[in-house]
Formats: structure tokens, sequence, C-alpha cells
């Protein structure tokens, strides 16, 4: 149901009951793109089911779900055809067109080539989750999310959401886990990251199915290079990727996390398999992200500064030299 999340704290003032947000949300449903609309936004109704509520409520939480329809235009063809129209305007008037009636040019051939195109659709799950006051939006994007955002604050009078920020930075955090190659309670740290130098050069090194907790890894901390992902499981539950923005993307739950529901899952129907779907992904993330900000050592406090990490201790000498390179990969060897 979710596989990247953007998570947001939902101001404690705001308070409003489903059918309240539905009766909002009405107002925008999603209709598809027009002959010669480019783009369409609107809300859909999150069990697929057409017609249906555009606000799905389980176990208190509530689901919503936008669709975003696009008419996709190569700006080639946009091109070609502007100047098919301004070599006509120069043979029928003797001059070329200035630039003000090219960007005008511009328009017109998107308008004739719009209904033709193709359309792109993207959609976007949303969970409000009332009690923690927590906004979850599963997009790894931040324009993207962004674009929810205001969204809901246009929908919803008095709903007023921030990004949520740490005492210590992922990034920070991320240095020391994998410098000291201690985990935090409940976590551990799996075979994937990638290290960024911070100096002119921004040299990178992936690392991909490879032991994190090595000389090497630790080599390229202590020389400057800072993680901007790795990847984690929760309490052997779910594995995900955490981003230098306190992004979590990659989202997988693990197997046991289904255990005993496989049977009773073969035997629903759709409306069943939503609302269990829905209830296991919630359960699990409701768990996972407090104690994932508890690992990054609380919640920020609005005109607070972040804490720094502890000093990764040096690592034993090793062939890893900090030199400026490119973009690498590492891979474990197949004998591994």
């Amino acid at each position: 149901m979710f596989k990247n999340l953007t998570v947001y704290r939902i101001g404690s003032e705001w308070g409003t009951t489903a059918a309240e947000i539905e009766t909002e949300l009405e107002k925008s449903r999603f209709a598809p793109c027009g002959a010669s609309q480019e783009k369409s936004v609107g809300w859909l109704e999150p069990r697929g089911v057409d017609h249906g509520p555009l606000v799905e409520v389980v176990d208190g939480q509530i689901l919503l779900k936008l669709m975003v329809e696009q008419k996709m235009v190569p700006g080639s063809v946009v091109k070609r055809r502007c100047d098919e129209i301004a070599a006509q305007i120069e043979k029928q008037t003797g001059r070329k067109p200035g630039k003000k009636q090219i960007k005008e040019l511009k328009e017109q051939a998107l308008h004739e080539l719009l209904p033709m195109a193709f359309t792109k659709q993207s959609v976007t799950r949303v969970w409000i989750a009332p009690k923690e006051r927590l906004l979850v939006l599963d997009t790894g994007s931040q324009a993207r999310a962004e674009e929810v955002v205001t969204l809901l604050v246009q929908a919803m009078p008095g709903f007023a959401v921030s990004l949520i920020q740490t005492e210590m930075s992922p990034q920070v955090a991320m240095a020391h886990w994998l410098g000291t190659g201690e985990a935090p309670y409940a976590f551990t740290i799996d075979r994937e990251c990638e290290l960024k130098s911070t100096d002119e050069m921004k040299s990178v090194v992936r690392y991909a199915r490879h032991p994190l907790d090595t000389d090497e890894v630790r080599q390229h901390i202590v020389s400057g290079k800072v993680p901007t992902k790795v990847a984690m499981t929760w309490r052997d539950r779910v594995s995900f990727m955490l981003t230098e923005s306190l992004q979590i993307r990659k989202l997988a739950f693990l197997d046991v996390v289904f255990e005993g529901t496989s049977a009773a899952a073969a035997k629903q129907d759709k409306a069943e398999s939503f609302d269990a779907d829905a209830a296991i992904a919630t359960g699990e993330l409701i768990e996972l992200i407090p104690e994932l900000l508890d690992a990054l050592g609380g919640e920020l406090e609005p005109g607070s500064m972040p804490k720094e990490a502890p000093v990764v201790p040096a690592a034993r000498p090793s062939a890893v030299q900090d030199t400026p390179a490119p973009a690498e990969s590492v891979d474990a060897p197949p004998w591994a």
C-alpha cells in the first residue's frame, strides 16, 4: 500500500470528522483531462470503486488518494510545430516573428497538440493519523508532497502541517551508526548505502549487497564522506531506506508481518482486502515512525538546533584512499 513516505506533523488546533473531509474533497473529485487541458488534479476513491467515498476510515486511520493526470507533449515536438507556424508567418509577412510572438506561438503549438497527446497518470496515497497528528504521504518527491499538502490545506479549514525535524539530523545519525558499527535500538543496518563527499568534487560511493560494518566504510566516514541513504530494518518486520531528508523509501513489509493472514486473504473480496492491507500497513508504521524518531534523538522543538553525533573513532589503516572519484557501485563478490 505504501512504498515511499514523507511525514508531516499536523498542528494541534486542527480537528474534523471524516464526513466533513468528504464534503470538502467532493468539490475537487478527479476528472480526466479535457481535450485541450494539459493537467488535471483531483481526489479518487481509495478503494478504487467508482463513485465511492473519497475518504476511508480503517481502525481510526483516515485514507485518501490523489490522482494527477498530465498530457505528455515532448518539447521537441512543440518546437517543431512552433517553427512550422513561424515559417508560415515569415512567408506570408516577409518578416520573422519576434521573441514575444515566438512565445505566443509556442503556446499555440502546445494547444494544437494537446488533443492528440498521450496522458500519464500518477497516484499519491495519503494517510492521516488523527490521534498521533501525523500526515503521511506515499511519495519520495518533495515537489509532489508539497502539491498534496497545498491541496489539503485549501480543502480543509484550519489544516496546517510542518515537516518533522529531529534533534539529530538523519545524515549525522547515519554517519555515527556506520562509523561505530552500532545500529540504534530496534533497528539493524542492512547492506546498502550511499556516501558523498562534501568538497567541490562531490564524489560518490555506493554499496549494494555489501556488508557495511567494515573498516573500508569507516574510513570513508572518517575522511569526510557523509551518508545520504542507508538501508535499515525495523524489528525484523519492515525494511526501508532512510534518506538524509528523513524520507523513508523502498518500504517493504517482511513475511513475518503477514503470518497467519495468507489463508484468510485468499477468501477476502476486494473491499475486505483493502481493509486488511490498510490495517496492516498503518498498524506497523504507527509503531515504526515514533521509534525511528527516537533513534534520531526525538523531534526537534521549534527554534532549537540539531545535536551533533559523538565523534566517530578513527578506522584502522586500510588500503582505501580518500581521493575524489566518480560514482562507483560496490557489490559483494559472487562467492561471498
